[in-house]
């Protein structure tokens, strides 16, 4: 719900095959100096009948046409996994087109853009193919990707959101002027605490590297101390 007394607008972006419904009890969590803005991305949740974008690219421009009213006030990005690309990128371009920056960026449970994938594109895939790769990022429950109905719904925007990651071609611009942390998980078999460190080249301000118990998704598991880690850093601007 809107808040029209909070000091700081927090900006949330989900992960791949999220909608904004990721971050439902995260106001909870929050001070009421904080408004947690969740965006919810063409596809799924409230813009289900939206066809998902395939290019980081369209993306970030369908974001910031959404948001820019919302930019009134001291806000913050928090991306995790694919929305860690996503913000970034959007961070860079209202740069570029606004002269407009958050105040923190905090990036969540993704390499670096700078440092090249390991591991093969999944989203040229066949289904069957390709929702194996999926339950291997341990992201689903087991018993929902055995849902034919259910992954007939919510496929094209899993492809799509793997589309946007393993087309995004990262380019080198100058460092951000506004601070970044990044957030991992101890036990992410996927995005290691190196990886996550690559993150601080992009910022000419300060960098904080904090890890948590947990996998891929420890947004779920570590999610009070996460948030608290959040807050904290947002209330010292």
């Amino acid at each position: 719900m809107p808040n029209p007394l909070a000091e700081y607008r927090l900006f949330c972006f989900p992960y791949a095959g999220g909608s904004a419904g990721v971050f439902r009890a995260w106001q909870r969590y929050l001070p009421q100096n904080i408004e947690l803005c969740p965006i919810e991305l063409p596809g799924r949740g409230t813009r289900f009948s939206e066809a998902p974008l395939t290019s980081i690219e369209e993306l970030v421009k369908a974001i910031a046409y959404g948001i820019l009213p919302l930019l009134d006030r001291p806000f913050a990005f928090f991306g995790h996994s694919m929305g860690a690309w996503v913000s970034f990128e959007l961070t860079r371009w209202l740069r570029q087109e606004y002269n407009l920056q958050p105040i923190h960026l905090f990036l969540s449970a993704r390499r670096a853009p700078q440092i090249p994938a390991l591991v093969p594109p999944i989203h040229v895939l066949p289904d069957a193919e390709f929702i194996e790769q999926i339950r291997l990022y341990n992201g689903m429950n087991p018993a929902l990707l055995e849902d034919a109905e259910f992954m007939e719904l919510i496929l094209p925007v899993l492809r799509a959101d793997f589309t946007v990651l393993e087309t995004y071609t990262y380019r080198q611009q100058k460092p951000l002027e506004c601070p970044i942390t990044a957030f991992g998980g101890w036990q992410d078999g996927d995005t290691s605490g190196e990886s996550l460190q690559a993150w601080q080249i992009h910022s000419n301000r300060s960098f904080l590297l904090q890890m948590f118990p947990g996998d891929h998704f420890f947004l779920d598991s570590a999610r009070p101390s996460l948030i608290s880690a959040i807050t904290e850093q947002i209330n010292r601007q």
